[in-house]
């Protein structure tokens, strides 16, 4: 005989696929990222990379640290990805003051890619954005908002 509560609990697995938020974000988050990717690709990035360089050129030098909690990315996955920009020549990273701390910044080859990679993210935002009404466009980038301030 199978325990009552593991068979209630079992029968509400139906309602994860339709109300599981987790879910849904990670579906669309890989569309999105698809999408960036594909389009990326001529200029030798991919929508992560590409995020990395739009950070480092507003931001400036900064501790890999620092860059990590701007980007909601942990520094291990962060480091790891910036170690590929820096192989392409796109950042360097450099001992800081402290030498535990490793700072990270645009090389003029990397600020190159960057512009040449804008008008591709441009021409991409627009195709996908063109899909919603604006006002539809607005309200999801506010709860996406919202959901990023709940690690705050």
């Amino acid at each position: 005989m199978q325990d009552p509560i593991l068979t209630a609990n079992l029968a509400r697995v139906g309602q994860v696929p339709s109300t599981c938020m987790g879910l849904h974000v990670r579906r669309a988050s890989r569309i999105l990222t698809q999408a960036y990717n594909d389009a990326l690709r001529p200029v030798g990035l991919v929508s992560s990379q590409f995020t990395m360089l739009v950070a480092i050129k507003l931001i400036g030098s900064i501790a890999i640290g620092a860059l990590a909690q701007q980007l909601f990315i942990d520094q291990t996955t962060l480091t790891r990805n910036l170690k590929l920009l820096a192989t392409k020549g796109l950042i360097k990273i450099e001992a800081g003051e402290d030498r535990r701390v490793r700072i990270v910044s645009l090389t003029d080859r990397g600020a190159e890619v960057l512009a040449q990679a804008l008008p591709i993210w441009e021409q991409v935002q627009v195709e996908l954005t063109d899909r919603f009404e604006a006002s539809k466009w607005q309200t999801l980038l506010s709860l996406l908002s919202d959901i990023t301030a709940l690690d705050r």
